[in-house]
């Protein structure tokens, strides 16, 4: 976990979706170049969805369907953002710490919601954060991406230093509080599970 951030060229984001109705799980895959946040590949998978919703094991859940997007890229990125956690997660191995490890790729997880940990508000400007701890350790940060927005909980997924980690969420910031690589791909997977046919 004491990896600097490697040359940024092109940074992919993840996400995962799923329809229980269907009893499908989606992903999608968005490379971005970087700085001109220019979409370069696009990957996507749907599966059975097999494992159950249990707290804590979200990667049982999501890696097959991430995986099988991930295996269609034509292009290998630098770095991987996850929506998900990574060391934040009460095993210390979240989704974005499990997938960097699967796809020996450099990792962080950026979270929208805090699943573990105590924190106090960062400041308001952009670039802010504050210390996520649980039982006394520092597991992540409370990141303001940009300023008036409600921060996001960052992580170490794999390969990278939590200073890291913050880095690469905050080069991937464009015009919203989401990176763009992972805004990217929720548009993407949102779009694939609303017109896959039953």
């Amino acid at each position: 976990m004491t990896g600097k951030l490697p040359p940024l060229r092109l940074v992919a984001g993840a996400d995962a979706a799923y329809v229980k109705s269907k009893g499908k799980a989606y992903a999608a895959v968005a490379v971005m170049s970087l700085p001109e946040f220019r979409i370069i590949e696009e990957a996507t998978a749907i599966v059975p969805l097999r494992f159950p919703y249990v707290p804590g094991l979200l990667s049982f859940r999501e890696a097959p369907v991430l995986l099988s997007a991930f295996r269609k890229l034509r292009h290998r990125p630098d770095a991987v953002i996850f929506d998900a956690q990574g060391y934040a997660h009460p095993r210390r191995l979240g989704l974005a710490s499990h997938m960097g490890l699967v796809l020996d790729l450099p990792t962080a997880g950026c979270a929208k919601s805090r699943l573990i940990g105590e924190h106090v508000e960062p400041g308001a400007r952009a670039g802010s954060s504050a210390p996520l701890l649980d039982a006394g350790e520092r597991i992540g940060s409370v990141l303001r991406t940009r300023k008036g927005v409600k921060p996001l909980f960052v992580s170490v997924g794999h390969r990278l230093s939590l200073k890291a980690a913050e880095e690469l969420v905050l080069r991937c910031v464009n015009r919203y509080r989401l990176p763009e690589p992972i805004r990217q791909a929720h548009r993407i997977v949102t779009a694939l599970s609303k017109r896959d046919d039953i």
